[in-house]
């Protein structure tokens, strides 16, 4: 079934494709890309409840696409257009993003049809409740067999609410705690897990720019400084990217997209005057300093270095796919470019760091939280007086040996008592993945006589992962 406006396959449809083109460039068992690619099952539920003295009935899923890792993780999101295939194909993605960076998951997703600007926060608690109960108690939210996270439309306060449903429903269970992630961090959630996913695209492009000979593919030079980006998106992961590139590598931010249209400035745009304008107004026109572009879409298309689509899938079509001048496209939301575009920009000379592996960063601290969870203590409790310890006799020795006394200040640098805080090792362990999985996929890349792309690579490491597995224990 392809999207009639477009021409171009739909979203589940895209995945198997991009998947299917990856297995022509493997030898596999007969029948075990067919197993790897089967998404194992989905739960549909529809459930009433009473708002405003009305009964309501919502419609929601939860699809598990597989259990080779358990438990399985992907989050939920709340929109209106939520449907099952789109739900399906997010749980595929998971699958592999899990893989591809040693996260030992399963894929999963869940999606509700609501509008949540549509209801009170009582309202949305509430509904969420329903659902969370609905879920639990057949089995699809459970610390050892299916974790939600977050998703578009929903946050840290959900997560608190689904946590809670499933600590009333099963209070002896120790680790009901670690049955969701993306919680509050006073609830059991772990700093740095908002900023993960803008926090790893920045990871990921300092490590592209470290390669001078796949920048040079791209006809870009030099590091991320001074580069022109445009980003489609200011939700939680469009303002952490653009905030992070801006601020600590120098990029320049010209255009940012949303719902209502597009700012653009040539010469860089102020991310916090744009996001305290945004949440002031709850729209990008009539932002001073700007051209506002009411077709926000069209801005896709202006002269850039790098692009990232940071908002739904199916952005970019087959429709405007020969009218992107980006040099560089990075998928920071899933499934932004359709199959048939994909190959229009591939034949173009695109550079496209791929979704299945770009926003995997909320997926890792996910990880590194529901680790956390399981073993009950914050990371960095441990160690952080006696790494002060160790830097104060380090001075010390200095001192004695060199015969000088090191100033206060120096001192202060070296044996600061905050040591390796959660914060730091988070943002240590995510640096880490998003360069060790860039590496391995570069590996592929270049292993046969075909040079692969980015994605083609990304897809072929996840599904030996992942066969590896199966093989290993007996499908």
């Amino acid at each position: 079934m392809t999207n009639s406006k477009y021409g171009d396959y739909r979203f589940l449809e895209s995945v198997e494709f991009m998947f299917d083109r990856a297995v022509r460039e493997m030898n596999l068992p007969q029948g075990l890309s067919n197993q790897i690619k089967a998404c194992k099952s989905v739960f549909r539920i529809q459930f009433p409840v009473q708002i405003d003295g009305r009964i309501e009935v919502f419609t929601g899923w939860r699809a598990t696409h597989s259990e080779h890792r358990l438990p399985a993780k992907g989050g939920i999101r709340y929109a209106l257009n939520v449907n099952e295939q789109e739900v399906e194909a997010l749980a595929a993605l998971m699958t592999y993003k899990c893989a591809i960076v040693d996260v030992p998951f399963g894929g999963a997703k869940g999606g509700l049809i609501i509008d949540p600007q549509k209801y009170s926060s009582e309202q949305i608690e509430k509904i969420t409740r329903r659902f969370a109960l609905e879920l639990a108690k057949r089995g699809f939210i459970s610390p050892s067999r299916n974790v939600p996270a977050p998703d578009l439309g929903t946050g840290e306060r959900e997560m608190a609410w689904i946590a809670d449903v499933y600590r009333q429903l099963f209070s002896t269970d120790i680790n009901h705690i670690a049955t969701v992630t993306g919680k509050p961090v006073s609830q059991g959630g772990i700093n740095g897990r908002i900023e993960a996913v803008g926090r790893g695209i920045q990871y990921i492009l300092r490590e592209f720019f470290r390669h001078p000979e796949e920048v040079k593919k791209s006809g870009l030079s030099g590091n991320i400084e001074s580069k022109k980006i445009i980003v489609q998106g200011f939700g939680n992961v469009g303002y952490h990217t653009t905030k992070f590139l801006a601020k600590e590598d120098g990029g320049k931010i010209i255009a940012i997209i949303e719902k209502d249209g597009a700012v653009y400035n040539e010469q860089g745009l102020s991310i916090e005057n744009v996001v305290e304008y945004f949440q002031t107004n709850q729209k990008l026109e009539g932002f001073p300093d700007a051209t506002f572009i009411k077709d926000g879409r069209n801005a896709l298309e202006l002269e850039c270095d790098i692009l990232i689509p940071a908002a739904t899938e199916s952005q970019i079509t087959s429709n405007n796919a020969d009218r992107i001048k980006a040099p560089i496209v990075v998928e920071a939301a899933n499934g932004p470019i359709t199959y048939n575009a994909d190959e229009i920009l591939k034949e173009k000379g695109t550079v496209i760091l791929p979704d299945v592996y770009v926003n995997a960063g909320g997926v890792t601290v996910s990880y590194f939280e529901w680790i956390k969870n399981l073993s009950h203590i914050r990371f960095g409790r441990l160690e952080r007086r006696f790494d002060e310890l160790k830097g104060e006799k380090i001075i010390n020795l200095l001192e004695s040996v060199l015969n000088v006394t090191i100033d206060d200040d120096m001192k202060k640098a070296f044996t600061d008592s905050s040591g390796a805080a959660e914060l730091d090792l988070v943002r240590s362990g995510l640096d880490d993945t998003m360069r060790q999985a860039f590496q391995e996929i570069m590996e592929i890349m270049h292993r046969g006589e075909k040079l692969l792309d980015y994605r083609t690579a990304a897809y072929v490491l996840a599904i030996e992962k992942i066969a590896c597995n199966y093989l290993e224990m007996g499908i």
